[in-house]
C-alpha cells in the first residue's frame, strides 16, 4: 500500500511518521506546498516540537517515510490519501469569526479528483464541520475520468506536548465511512499497533461530529473550573481543593479540572465556534448560545487576569517592566495558536507596560506575529499606536533571568517545568519592590515565594 498525506503540519507530520514507523511495509509520502516546512521535516530541526518526535521521524525517514513538495506525484501513486490541511476560522464574509474556512479542503479535493488514478480512499484527517464529506464526495465524483473514490472520516485526538504518546497508545481510533471495504482498509493500517477493540467505526456524520463534540466537552470543563476560580478568589475558597474534592467523584473525574489563565491551542476555540455556527445554521439558537458561553468564559478569564495585574500594581503598569514567562499555549510544544499569553500581553501593552517575554521554544518572530494578529481588528490593518507599542515595549529574552532582572512583576503564562526551579531568591533580589508574582498556571510554591518576600497572586486563591 502507498499512503499520501496532503499537509505537513501539527497533525499530518506526526501521524504519518507514526504510521511509517509502525508499518514498515507501507510507503508513506507527506507533501506540502510550503518548501521551507518540507525542508525542516528533512532536517535535524523539525518544524514542530514534540517530545520523542525526532526519533520517530529519523527511524522511518529514508526507509518508508518521505517528505516532499511533489504533490501531484504523491496523489497519483497513492492508494489512500489523507487530507490534513488547515481549517482556520473565517475572517471574512458569511460566518466570519465562527465558521470554518474550508478553502484548502476544497482545493485538495479538486486536485485529488484531477490527478488520482484507479481507486483511491480519501481520508479526512482535518477537523471539519459535520457533512463536509458530502461536499468532498461531490467534488470527487464530478470529474470525467476512470478514477473512483471512497471517503472516510478519521479525526485526530492528539494533545500537543504528548502527541507521540497519543499516537503510539491512543484512547481510541475513530473511523467513519459508508464503504465497509474502505473502512476495513484503514482499520488494517492502525491494527499494526492499535488493539482492535480501540478502533471504533461509525457512519461518516457521527465521526465528523465526534471531533467537534470531544473538544467542546473538554473546553467546557476548563471554562467551568475557571468560572469557579473567580468565585474562589472572592470567597476565600481554594480552587485546587475544590477541584480535588469534585474530581474524586467517579461521575466527574479529575481530568481537565486545572484552573488557569485560560485554554488555548489550535482546536478548542475554533471547534466550539464552528459548533456554534453549525447550530445557528440549523436553527438551534439555544444550543448555539450554550456552547458560545464556553468561549465567552475563556475570554473573560484572560481579561480578568490582565485586569488583576493592573489593579494589583496600584492601578497602573505604564512604563513598568513585566516578565512574561511562557508564550506557547502549553508546555512541551512550540505551538502558540490562541495562547492566553497573546491576549494578556496585548492588554498589558495597551496599558503601556514594558513586556520582557521568555519561552524556551518560541522564537521572537512568532511572538511578534501573534501580537500583530491579536491587535488587529477583524480584517483591518494594525494601527500605528499598536505598531509602536510592539516595536518599543516588547523585548524577547533568551532566558528567564534576563526577563525577570529589574522587573516589577512576573506573570507565569505557560507551565514549563523550568519555571518551577528558578532561583527565586536571586530573582527577588533583582526585582523592584514590592515584587509581584502572578501565577497563571498555579505551578509555583506560594508558601516558598511568600517567605522570600514576593506578593503572590494565583488563579482561584484568595
Amino acid at each position: 500500500m502507498k499512503i499520501c498525506c496532503i499537509g505537513a503540519g501539527y497533525v499530518g507530520g506526526p501521524t504519518m511518521a507514526m504510521i511509517a514507523k509502525q508499518c514498515p511495509n507501507i510507503s508513506v509520502h507527506v507533501v506540502d506546498l510550503n518548501s521551507e516546512r518540507i525542508a525542516a521535516w528533512n532536517s535535524d530541526e523539525l518544524p514542530i516540537y514534540e517530545p520523542g518526535l525526532q526519533e520517530v521521524v529519523e527511524e522511518a525517514r529514508g526507509r518508508n517515510l518521505e517528505f516532499s513538495t511533489n504533490v501531484d506525484q504523491a496523489i497519483a501513486e497513492a492508494d489512500m490519501i489523507f487530507i490534513s490541511v488547515n481549517t482556520p476560522t473565517k475572517t471574512y464574509g458569511i460566518g466570519a469569526g465562527r465558521a470554518a474556512n474550508l478553502e484548502f479542503i476544497e482545493k485538495c479535493a479538486r486536485q485529488i479528483a484531477k490527478v488520482a488514478t484507479g481507486h483511491t480512499i480519501v481520508v479526512e484527517k482535518s477537523t471539519l464541520p459535520v457533512r463536509t464529506a458530502e461536499a468532498v464526495k461531490r467534488i470527487l465524483s464530478s470529474v470525467n475520468t476512470d478514477a473512483t473514490f471512497d471517503v472516510l472520516s478519521n479525526p485526530e485526538f492528539l494533545a500537543e506536548g504528548t502527541a507521540v504518546d497519543d499516537l503510539n497508545d491512543p484512547d481510541r481510533v475513530l473511523i467513519g465511512g459508508e464503504s465497509e471495504t474502505a473502512i476495513e482498509a484503514l482499520v488494517e493500517v492502525y491494527a499494526h499497533w492499535v488493539p482492535r477493540e480501540k478502533i471504533l467505526t461509525t457512519n461518516l456524520w457521527s465521526s465528523e461530529l465526534s471531533k467537534l463534540t470531544a473538544n467542546a466537552f473538554l473546553a467546557q470543563r476548563v471554562s467551568s473550573i475557571n468560572a469557579i476560580s473567580a468565585l474562589c478568589e472572592a470567597t476565600g475558597a481554594d480552587v485546587d481543593e475544590v477541584a480535588r474534592a469534585i474530581g474524586t467523584d467517579s461521575r466527574i473525574g479529575p481530568k481537565f479540572l486545572k484552573a488557569s489563565v485560560g485554554f488555548g491551542g489550535s482546536c478548542f476555540q475554533k471547534d466550539i465556534l464552528n459548533l456554534v455556527y453549525l447550530c445557528e445554521h440549523f436553527g438551534l439558537a439555544e444550543v448555539a448560545a450554550y456552547w458560545e458561553q464556553v468561549v465567552t468564559m475563556n475570554d473573560y478569564q484572560k481579561a480578568r487576569f490582565a485586569r488583576n495585574i493592573v489593579r494589583t500594581m496600584f492601578n497602573t503598569v505604564s512604563d513598568k517592566q513585566i516578565a512574561m514567562l511562557g508564550w506557547a499555549f502549553k508546555k512541551d510544544t512550540n505551538d502558540t495558536r490562541e495562547s492566553a499569553a497573546i491576549y494578556v500581553a496585548r492588554d498589558l501593552l495597551r496599558e503601556h507596560a514594558r513586556l520582557f517575554v521568555y519561552d524556551p521554544r518560541v522564537k521572537r518572530e512568532q511572538i511578534v506575529a501573534d501580537l500583530e494578529y491579536a491587535m488587529k481588528p477583524l480584517g483591518q490593518p494594525l494601527s500605528q499606536e499598536d505598531r509602536r507599542l510592539i516595536d518599543s515595549n516588547l523585548t524577547v529574552c533568551n532566558d528567564a533571568h534576563a526577563a525577570t532582572d529589574n522587573s516589577h512583576a512576573i506573570a507565569v503564562m505557560t507551565e514549563w517545568d523550568e519555571f518551577k526551579t528558578l532561583d527565586f531568591k536571586r530573582v527577588f533580589q533583582s526585582m523592584h519592590q514590592p515584587a509581584f508574582v502572578f501565577d497563571g498556571r498555579n505551578i509555583l510554591d506560594r508558601g516558598e515565594l511568600t517567605a522570600i518576600g514576593f506578593e503572590v497572586h494565583s488563579i482561584g486563591k484568595a
